[in-house]
């Protein structure tokens, strides 16, 4: 198990995401921006719109994925 930050996905918090895979912590990132949005707050609201955005322009959405998953391989097991 391996924990990524808001933050270090691209967000404006510290939120602790623990996961086996990078998949998997990009997955419950995406769920918590989408949550704290939806529950009206506006610091996560650029990195939502980013995270949305990410796919319409697929090389840099592979770049954004490639480097989320190198960030989270580097880190230590828990």
């Amino acid at each position: 198990m391996k924990t990524m930050t808001c933050q270090q996905l691209g967000g404006p918090c510290n939120h602790a995401h623990h996961g086996e895979t990078a998949d998997e912590v990009i997955k419950l990132q995406d769920r918590h921006l989408k949550e704290v949005v939806a529950s009206g707050d506006k610091d996560h609201e650029q990195a939502l719109k980013e995270m949305k955005g990410r796919w319409k322009n697929p090389l840099k959405g592979m770049g954004w994925y490639k480097n989320a998953k190198s960030d989270f391989a580097a880190l230590p097991e828990e």
